[in-house]
C-alpha cells in the first residue's frame, strides 16, 4: 500500500478501498466530528462570554462602582509594562556598528517609517472597523464569533486594536470576565485619551511577531532584512497576519500555514477595499521569499563594540543598556578600522602567525578612532586584545623614563652613563639583576639620547634606578597608563604588564605636548525618549596637562631621531612622526608606540593564549623593528599620508636644565680621553687624571644599596577641561 505524509487512507495517493485499517478511519472520522463540535460549542461559548461582557459593560456603566475590575478603569494609577527594545551602537560615520539585544527585540519606529500596507493589513485582519468604532466594537465582535463558529476554527479575533493594546501595554493575558470588563473600559478610555494614529503606532510596536522580534520594525528585520518603511504588500500581509499565533505560523518553520494566514490577510484586505481583485490574485501567486535577518545579532567591530557596551553599563547598569533603547554615537572610524586591520594582515598573512591589536588616539580630545586586533588562523576571540589584554611592554616604557628623567632637568643631550654590562644586588641576600644589551654589543660611555636611539638595556637600567622606579610609576600613571604598576628596579625596561589601549593613552600625552585627555570611546547617548543624555559628559573631552610643553618636545624630538635613525626606521611613515619599539627578553611580545601631532598609534605583536617566543616567524626574530613597526607605517601612511601631519611647534615653557650627578651616572671623560689629554699637554704641568673605566667590563662596582628616592609633585597646574569633540 502506497505510503505518504498524512497517512494510508487514500487522503493523499492512496486508493481508500479494501479494508485495510478501517478502525484507524473510522476513529479519525470521529476525532474530526469532535473536533467540529467542540468547535461550535467553544464558538456558542464565545458568543456567550461576549454577550455576559457587555451585560456587565452595560451594568457598570450604569452602577459605577459596582464591579470591582471598574474601579481599576483609571489609565493614570497604571504603569506599561515594561517590554524593553534593543540599543544600537554607530561608528562616528553614523553607520551601524551593531545591537546590544534585549531579551525581546524591539526597535520602535514613527508611523510615517511604517509602510501603508502593514498598517492596512493589520486593520484588515484584525480591527476593520478600527477607524470607525471607539474603543470597542460590538458588530466585529459578533461578526468574528460568527465566522469562527461557521469555520470550526478561530480565524478572526474578537478584540479591538485598542483591546489588544491595552492588554499588552496593562493588563495582561490574565482570562478571566473581569479582566474583559477592565479591558473593554480601559480601551474606551485610551480612545478618548489618544488618537486612532497613536493607537495604531503603539500597536505596532509592541505587539508580538515571532522568533524574538517585538514590533514591526523587529519583525521586517527579522524575516526581511529590511526596515518596515520598505515592506511590500505580499510581505505587510505575512508579517500582519503573525500576531494571532506566531509559533503556528512561524514562516522559517511552518511556510504553508505561514502562506495560508498570509492569504487570508490579503483577502481581508480585498473585502475591506484595501487592494483589488487583481492585486489579490497576484498576490496568492507569490511565493514566500524570506531573508533572515541578522541585524540584531550581526556586530562590526567586536573588539571596540564590547569595550563600549562595558562602558555603557557601568554607568548605566546592564538591565537598561540590555533593553533600554538607547542609541550609542561613538568615535570609531570605520576608514580607520579597515586600514588598521588590512595592514595587520598584509604583514601577519600565514595561519600560524601570531596575533596583533592596534589602537589609534586623536591626541587632542582622546577620540578612539581604530582599536582592533587579528588573529590569524583563530576565529572567535572573545578577548579584547586591545583593551584587555595586558603584555609586557619591553623598551617601549622606557619613554617614560625618560620622559620622567628630562621633566627632572636632566639634559639628555649631555647627560651620560656607561653602557655595559650590568650587575645589580642591593644586598647579598636579595636575587642579583644582570641586564645585557638586545644585541649583546655596548657603546661605552653613552649621553641618554644616542642610548634611546639603540635602546640600550643598561643605560635605561642605571638611569631608572637615578630618576627612582617610583617616580616612573607616578609619571606612566599620569600620562595614561592605569594598571596598577610595582615601582621594582626593571620597570624602565618594561617589566610590567599594560594595555595597548594605555599605551596608546600615555603616548598620547606627548603628541598633546603634555596634555593628557582621558581616552573616549563614546561621543553621545540618546535616550528612548529622544533627548541626549547631557548629564553624562558623553563627548566631552576630560584633559589636564601634565608635562610641560617643553618636556614633551624634547622627548618627541629624541622619538623622531628614532624613527630617523634609531630601532624604529622601519616604522618611517614619510612624514613628522616619532616612536619607541619594545621587544621582551624572550620575543613573547613586540610592540611599537608611535605618535604625530594628529594621532598615537600603537602596535602589539604576540600569540593571544600564552607568551609563546616568536623566534623564528617568517623566518626571522620578531622584535618592535620588525613586524609592529611594518604594520605601524603600513597604518599610518593610509590613515593620514593624504594630509600628512606637521612638526610639534617649539615649546612656550623650554625645559631649564639643571645639575644633575646621579648614582649610577657616568661622570668624567670618556675612557681614553685622558690619555689625549697627556699627549696633548706633555709640555706642561703634570695632571692627574681622574679614574676610567675599562670598556666592556664584566665585574661593575660593588653594588650600592637600594636607592632612596622621594616621590615629587608633577608640574604644572591642570588645564580647564574643554568641551570641543
Amino acid at each position: 500500500m502506497t505510503k505518504n505524509g498524512r497517512g494510508q487512507n487514500g487522503r493523499n495517493g492512496g486508493n481508500g478501498n479494501g479494508a485495510a485499517l478501517p478502525n484507524n478511519r473510522r476513529r479519525r472520522r470521529n476525532r474530526r466530528r469532535r473536533d467540529r463540535v467542540g468547535s461550535r460549542r467553544f464558538g456558542l461559548a464565545l458568543v456567550l462570554i461576549i454577550v455576559l461582557v457587555t451585560i456587565a459593560i452595560l451594568v457598570a456603566g450604569v452602577f459605577a462602582g459596582a464591579s470591582a475590575a471598574l474601579s481599576n478603569c483609571n489609565l493614570t494609577s497604571l504603569t506599561p509594562t515594561p517590554i524593553g527594545q534593543n540599543s544600537f551602537v554607530y561608528a562616528a560615520d553614523g553607520s551601524l556598528l551593531g545591537a546590544i539585544p534585549a531579551e525581546r527585540n524591539r526597535q520602535p519606529v514613527r508611523l510615517q517609517d511604517i509602510s501603508d500596507s502593514v498598517e492596512h493589513a493589520t486593520v484588515a485582519i484584525e480591527d476593520r472597523r478600527f477607524y470607525d468604532h471607539g474603543g470597542l466594537d460590538w458588530e466585529g465582535i459578533l461578526r468574528a464569533a460568527w465566522i469562527n463558529f461557521e469555520s470550526g476554527e478561530i480565524k478572526q479575533g474578537g478584540s479591538t486594536i485598542t483591546q489588544q493594546l491595552v492588554r499588552n501595554l496593562y493588563i495582561g493575558n490574565e482570562r478571566s470576565y473581569s479582566r474583559k470588563i477592565k479591558e473593554a473600559c480601559l480601551a474606551r478610555k485610551l480612545e478618548d485619551q489618544h488618537g486612532k494614529d497613536w493607537i495604531l503606532r503603539t500597536y505596532l510596536n509592541q505587539v508580538y511577531f515571532g522568533n524574538h522580534a517585538y514590533g514591526v520594525e523587529a519583525a521586517a528585520q527579522t524575516y526581511f532584512s529590511k526596515p518596515a518603511a520598505e515592506l511590500d504588500l505580499v510581505q505587510s500581509a505575512l508579517i500582519a497576519g503573525l500576531p494571532q499565533a506566531p509559533s503556528v505560523y512561524n514562516p522559517f518553520e511552518r511556510p504553508s500555514e505561514a502562506v495560508g494566514r498570509r492569504n487570508d490577510v490579503l483577502l481581508a484586505m480585498r473585502e475591506a477595499g484595501y487592494i483589488t481583485q487583481g492585486q489579490f490574485e497576484q498576490a496568492v501567486q507569490t511565493p514566500l521569499e524570506l531573508k533572515a535577518g541578522h541585524l540584531y545579532t550581526r556586530i562590526r567591530e567586536p573588539f571596540f563594540f564590547s569595550f563600549v557596551r562595558e562602558q555603557l553599563i557601568a554607568k548605566y547598569g546592564a538591565n537598561t543598556v540590555r533593553g533600554g533603547g538607547l542609541k550609542v554615537y561613538t568615535t570609531i572610524v570605520p576608514r580607520f578600522q579597515k586600514i588598521a586591520i588590512q595592514a595587520i594582515k598584509d604583514t601577519l598573512n600565514q595561519k600560524n602567525d601570531p596575533a596583533s591589536a592596534l589602537v589609534s588616539i586623536n591626541p587632542k580630545n582622546g577620540a578612539i578612532r581604530a582599536m582592533t586586533a587579528v588573529a590569524p588562523g583563530r576565529k572567535n576571540i572573545q578577548f579584547n586584545l586591545a583593551a584587555q589584554g595586558r603584555r609586557q611592554a619591553g623598551s617601549a616604557f622606557k619613554t617614560f623614563v625618560l620622559t620622567e628623567a628630562v621633566r627632572r632637568g636632566i639634559n639628555p643631550d649631555s647627560t651620560n652613563y656607561m653602557s655595559a654590562p650590568f650587575h645589580w644586588q642591593p644586598d647579598p641576600l636579595s636575587e642579583p639583576w644582570d641586564v645585557a644589551t638586545y644585541s649583546h654589543s655596548y657603546l661605552g660611555v653613552v649621553n641618554i639620547t644616542r642610548a634611546t636611539l639603540a635602546s640600550d638595556n643598561t643605560v635605561y637600567a642605571r638611569l631608572t634606578l637615578d630618576v627612582g622606579p617610583e617616580n616612573v610609576v607616578r609619571t606612566a600613571r599620569a600620562m595614561g597608563i592605569k594598571t596598577k604598576l610595582e615601582p621594582v628596579a626593571s620597570i624602565g625596561l618594561g617589566s610590567n604588564s599594560v594595555s595597548v589601549l594605555e599605551m596608546a593613552s600615555a603616548y598620547a600625552t606627548l603628541a598633546a605636548g603634555g596634555v593628557h585627555a582621558q581616552p573616549m570611546a563614546i561621543r553621545k547617548v540618546v535616550l528612548p525618549n529622544g533627548k541626549v543624555d547631557i548629564g553624562a559628559d558623553w563627548g566631552r573631552p576630560k584633559r589636564k596637562r601634565i608635562l610641560s610643553d617643553g618636556v614633551a618636545y624634547t622627548v618627541n624630538r629624541i622619538l623622531r631621531q628614532n624613527i630617523l635613525g634609531g630601532t624604529g626606521t622601519g616604522a618611517n611613515p614619510g612624514f613628522v612622526a616619532g616612536g619607541k619599539t619594545g621587544t621582551t627578553d624572550d620575543h613573547g611580545d613586540a610592540w611599537f608606540a608611535g605618535i604625530t601631532t594628529n594621532a598615537s598609534t600603537v602596535v602589539w605583536v604576540g600569540y593571544p593564549n600564552a607568551q609563546i617566543s616568536m623566534s623564528n616567524v617568517h623566518g626571522i626574530t620578531v622584535a618592535g623593528g620588525t613586524f609592529p613597526a611594518t604594520i605601524w607605517g603600513l597604518f599610518m601612511r593610509a590613515a593620514f599620508g593624504g594630509n600628512p601631519p606637521g612638526d610639534w611647534p617649539l615649546p612656550t615653557d623650554p625645559v631649564v636644565w639643571q645639575p644633575f650627578q646621579g648614582q649610577y651616572q657616568f661622570v668624567g671623560p670618556p675612557p681614553g680621553e685622558d690619555k689625549k689629554k697627556k699627549d696633548k699637554d706633555k709640555d706642561g704641568p703634570t695632571t692627574t687624571a681622574p679614574p676610567t673605566i675599562t670598556l666592556g667590563e664584566t665585574t661593575p662596582p660593588p653594588p650600592p644599596p637600594p636607592p632612596t628616592t622621594t616621590a615629587e609633585p608633577l608640574p604644572p597646574p591642570p588645564l580647564p577641561t574643554t568641551t570641543t569633540p
